[in-house]
């Protein structure tokens, strides 16, 4: 019998697996019958659960509150994305035991205020990779993160490499996961299947070489523009493949269905909003082997030749970790995930210390 959605017809077909970019349990039952086989949560999306379900929410963050008299509200917040990422996880237990723990997987991010020290990072992580044996930890990809990501998957824990954009910063990613499972292979620790994965957020690299050539008053095809997050997830799976990593890309960040569409067949994560699912099958987007179908070749050009930017995040030495700290979008997201911690704290407050 033909599957009843576009994305799960995809999923049937390739090795290429869908995740839910939300936690949301309502939204994540759903993407399930989709095909999803993973989901995130962070600040930004806890914030957005406690938001669309506060009749919910209200009450328990009272209760957590009276239970823990002496947690600030960024603690309770916190407490709130850790029981939401265990009720999501819940979900997706079936899809863990059928993949052997390849799939099946609920990614928390570390508190991103952790960002400069690589200790807090991994102790967090450690703590996060506790809650329930599907998780998997956000780390970001800067040159703090790959100290962390490295130590984190030494000490056992599944990592979703975050805050990434780029083909250097992928493969950088990569190799400190590698090099953490090599440790514990030298030390005799145990061997599973971590499942573990490396995102590039193309559809923010879009934003930002968007806002790059404004800047610099360069004029281009703005369609171009949105084949640039496509080329540099397609250039990193490849680079995957060929350097044999065990870890796995993972697309995020959508802005267009290219980012699905264009990455069908290969041995990759895709992992758009639920809404962007929906518009999927709504469109009946029917998907085909398109991984190893290059980028267009005069957009390619184009924008290597007009777009310097572009470069440094499409070729595979074109920064170097400590550029990755100021790369554009790792700045602008970062301060993204800054601002949501202190919404969702504000939230906490508002149930707390409601307004008379």
């Amino acid at each position: 019998m033909t599957a009843p959605y576009a994305t799960r017809r995809a999923a049937e077909r390739f090795p290429t697996v869908l995740w839910n970019d939300s936690a949301d349990p309502v939204e994540l039952a759903r993407s399930i019958e989709f095909g999803a086989v993973g989901a995130t949560c962070n600040p930004v999306i806890a914030l957005a659960v406690v938001k669309a379900h506060l009749d919910a929410w209200k009450p328990r963050i009272a209760q957590l509150a009276a239970e823990h008299p002496a947690a600030s509200e960024s603690e309770i917040g916190w407490k709130v994305v850790e029981e939401l990422s265990i009720q999501a996880a819940k979900l997706l237990e079936p899809a863990f035991r059928a993949s052997g723990g390849r799939n099946g997987r609920l990614s928390v991010q570390t508190d991103p205020r952790l960002h400069r020290d690589a200790d807090a990072l991994v102790a967090q992580a450690v703590h996060f990779a506790g809650l329930t044996e599907n998780i998997i930890v956000k780390i970001p990809a800067t040159s703090v993160g790959l100290a962390a990501i490295e130590e984190a998957t030494y000490r056992g824990v599944s990592i979703n490499v975050t805050v990434s954009f780029t083909v250097p910063q992928a493969v950088a990613a990569a190799e400190a996961i590698e090099r953490g499972l090599d440790r514990r292979a030298a030390e005799g620790l145990p061997e599973r299947e971590f499942g573990s994965v490396v995102t590039l957020m193309g559809g923010r690299l879009d934003d930002w070489l968007k806002a790059w050539v404004a800047k610099n008053r360069i004029l281009i095809d703005p369609g171009y523009l949105e084949w640039a997050g496509v080329a540099a997830l397609k250039r990193a799976h490849a680079v995957f493949r060929e350097r044999g990593f065990r870890s796995r890309v993972l697309s995020a960040a959508f802005r267009n269905h290219l980012q699905w569409s264009e990455l069908q067949g290969g041995d990759l994560v895709v992992s758009p909003p639920f809404d962007w699912q929906a518009r999927i099958n709504e469109n009946e987007i029917e998907a085909t082997d398109r991984i190893g179908v290059p980028v267009d070749p005069h957009i390619l050009e184009t924008l290597q030749a007009k777009v310097p930017e572009f470069n440094r995040a499409y070729d595979i030495d074109g920064m170097t970790p400590a550029e990755f700290d100021t790369f554009g979008a790792t700045v602008r997201t970062l301060r993204q995930f800054l601002e949501a911690d202190e919404a969702l704290d504000q939230v906490v407050r508002d149930i707390l210390l409601a307004p008379v």
